[in-house]
């Protein structure tokens, strides 16, 4: 390729001439071939063969030139412009990309190390805000995973920095880019970083042989979402995922993994190279502890850079979960991760913090979260003692209510009614999980934090479910648990706040009564709950919510009760006046809610009169 090709331009043959010579005007010379190159580089054009001729031909004379170069001064002028220049022409053809990392290549051989990384991170960054054509990404990369390997002193910090723009190109590139032939170059690139920066951890030694495999552990993580959104779009999937130690579609998508079977292995073995097991993957302290051998006390620079490694830590763990190949290459024992997630409810508690990554993505494909609630499923059961009603696990709810939020969006969003019922009962019984003395406080959270009327209903029916079986259980063992309950008013659900949850839905903070029929859904069931409180609390002849209190009774009645009547009555009689299918739904939809309201208003007066 360093053969002066037959036919050169005359142009750009004299523009090198000039640059050769420049001794005086040196940054005028360089700045007219970069604008010559720029003005190739925009005519360029895939589909065209005489501009990719072209193209190809500039660059075989500029590789040309470079390569018969030894003079420092030469490539000290060019150093900070050309890399950038020819990486325009790497989405082309495949064979400029050659050209283009040819050019590149021999920059890395004549400059510093130091240097070159800041000339790619800067060509990066650059070439991505300025938009368009991807395909300058391929040629960086590769330069990246060649100047890592040309480094001297500083490895962890040099290589930490240029990661962090790796990221970020990666991330916006993959959800953009839809050329199947160009992600696959981006990922394999990608991949060859990995492969840089192990071995150059294989040469160090103590604290900075640590640091790096650390950083080495977080870039496969980080790398896994970053592409994620991308995968199951394209028929390379098998060979994409892959490249980043996961297998999503190898199950999902039923593809043959003969092509990509070195990739799974060799990038699965990271993982114990890195420190890491499935066990601190899921359960998040092996990605803690990484993250603070790499990152420290900057919280900035983990916001900026590594926000997605837990997620990327959940993903490898489910996609082990779905393939027993990928595991055995993880050198990992599923059964036996499983089994103790089973049998440690701490760790199992951080599992579900974990999983929330995936369940709540927006980009991640719906396979993924389909088998990450299978391996919600996976883990439960085990001989584990009953929680200590009264100990306090305030710490652990945080994480518990943010993967209860993410399983409702599943619920909520999927339109595949398996996974849909699967959801739900994963939904169910992790919140048996939780301590009757948390649960209710997360389903009230749960409750007021939700912006689906829908779900309002669901988890308010979830809500009066276990006061019926607590109110069941009260019964069957008598006397012993009123005491209990009124030692430890917390452990039971059957306290003032259920009152306040109704009346967050029947009088909104915002004031006024519901509005319908957007809140249809939640009224009725924050009335259907309202109606078995009053009733329960006046047969068993207890007040432990405060519902039969005159005050109470006569709150819930002028505040929330006759406000909604009034509510209710305007929108049926309007409607009653209309004759179209659309009233008629409305009609039907209001049917349950009258009769509850008006069931709800005599109960009440009732036990107003009785307390007269």
């Amino acid at each position: 390729m360093a053969d002066q090709p037959e036919q050169s331009s005359p142009v750009l043959q004299q523009l090198l001439l000039s640059l050769s010579q420049s001794a005086d005007q040196p940054e005028s010379s360089v700045s007219d071939l970069i604008d010559f190159l720029a003005s190739i580089s925009a005519q360029s054009d895939p589909d065209n063969q005489n501009s990719e001729a072209t193209a190809f031909k500039t660059l075989t004379q500029l590789h040309h030139f470079i390569s018969s170069q030894s003079d420092q001064a030469i490539f000290d002028q060019l150093q900070f412009e050309l890399p950038k220049a020819v990486s325009e022409f790497g989405g082309v053809s495949e064979r400029c990309l050659e050209v283009v990392e040819s050019i590149i290549d021999r920059f890395i051989s004549m400059c510093g190390a130091r240097d070159m990384l800041a000339v790619l991170g800067e060509a990066l960054d650059s070439l991505n805000k300025k938009g368009g054509d991807y395909g300058y990404v391929v040629p960086l990369l590769s330069g990246f995973s060649k100047v890592f390997l040309s480094l001297q002193r500083r490895h962890f910090e040099q290589v930490r920095q240029a990661t962090r723009i790796i990221f970020k190109v990666l991330k916006g590139v993959s959800s953009e880019l839809e050329d199947e032939a160009e992600l696959q170059k981006m990922f394999d690139r990608a991949v060859g970083i990995a492969d840089s920066i192990h071995a150059v951890c294989m040469k160090l030694e103590g604290g900075v042989h640590e640091k790096l495999s650390a950083l080495l552990g977080l870039y496969v993580l980080e790398i896994v979402v970053g592409i994620s959104p991308s995968i199951l779009s394209s028929s390379l999937t098998v060979v994409l995922i892959c490249s980043i130690s996961t297998v999503q579609a190898l199950v999902s998508m039923n593809f043959e993994a003969s092509s990509s079977q070195a990739f799974v292995l060799q990038l699965s073995s990271f993982f114990p190279y890195c420190g890491f097991s499935y066990l601190g993957l899921i359960t998040g302290s092996d990605v803690d502890k990484i993250s603070r051998i790499v990152i420290g006390d900057d919280k900035d620079l983990y916001v900026d850079s590594f926000v997605d490694v837990k997620c990327g830590a959940s993903v490898s763990v489910i996609w082990g979960h779905a393939s027993n190949e990928v595991a055995t290459a993880a050198h990992e024992d599923l059964t036996a991760v499983k089994n103790e997630l089973q049998n440690n409810q701490t760790k199992r508690w951080q599992a579900f913090g974990m999983l929330k990554h995936i369940l709540a993505s927006v980009t991640l494909p719906w396979e993924l979260k389909k088998h990450a609630i299978d391996f919600l499923h996976s883990i439960r059961g085990g001989n584990i003692s009953p929680c200590d009603e009264h100990s306090d696990f305030s710490a652990d709810m945080p994480g518990l209510f943010a993967a209860l939020q993410a399983i409702q969006m599943v619920i909520m969003y999927t339109a595949d009614t398996e996974l849909r019922k699967n959801a739900f009962d994963a939904f169910k019984w992790i919140l048996a999980d939780i301590p009757t003395c948390h649960r209710f406080d997360i389903l009230k959270a749960l409750i007021t934090k939700s912006d689906s009327s829908s779900m309002i209903a669901i988890l308010f029916d979830i809500v009066k479910g276990e006061m019926h079986k607590e109110s069941c259980e009260k019964m069957g063992n008598g006397r012993a648990l009123r005491e209990e309950h009124n030692a430890h008013p917390r452990s039971s659900l059957w306290t003032a706040s259920i009152l306040e949850l109704v009346e967050f839905i029947l009088r909104p903070p915002k004031g006024g009564p519901p509005s319908f029929p957007e809140q249809t859904d939640s009224v009725l069931s924050a009335l259907n709950l309202y109606r078995y409180v009053l009733i329960a609390e006046s047969r068993g002849k207890t007040n432990y919510t405060g519902v039969l209190s005159r005050s109470n009774l006569q709150k819930a009645y002028n505040e929330w009760l006759l406000p909604l009547r009034t509510l209710v009555t305007v929108i049926v009689a309007k409607n009653k006046n209309e004759s179209d299918e659309l009233t008629v739904d409305t009609l039907c939809t209001f049917n349950p809610v009258e009769l509850v309201l008006y069931r709800c208003i005599e109960l009440v007066e009732e036990k107003l009169k009785e307390s007269t």
